[in-house]
């Protein structure tokens, strides 16, 4: 499965969906696409990513959300499948953002 992603505005808050994979080949576009999505959010307030249709990410794609964090937006994660669950616990990434069980 290749990646995409989509955005929805509603409330003051963006959400973020990367579908598919963000692994080597796709990482830079996942990037580029969170990265743009966080500064046009930290006008609107607050941005979700939406994890529910993500399969899997490589540790660069934990970089972009770090990334995406320092431009300012409150960034939360939402709806995590079992293996991305795993990845963000292994990473401490939970520690460093809001998990939620549904954007």
């Amino acid at each position: 499965m290749t990646f995409t992603s989509k955005i929805v505005r509603s409330d003051g808050k963006l959400v973020f969906t990367p579908i598919g994979r963000v692994d080597a080949e796709s990482v830079d576009q996942f990037t580029a696409e969170l990265i743009a999505a966080a500064r046009e959010a930290k006008a609107a307030g607050m941005m979700i990513v939406d994890l529910a249709q993500l399969d899997f990410m490589v540790s660069r794609g934990l970089r972009a959300l770090t990334m995406a964090q320092r431009e300012g937006a409150v960034m939360k994660l939402a709806a995590p499948n079992a293996q991305m669950v795993e990845i963000l616990k292994i990473s401490r990434y939970d520690k460093l953002f809001e998990i939620l069980d549904e954007a």
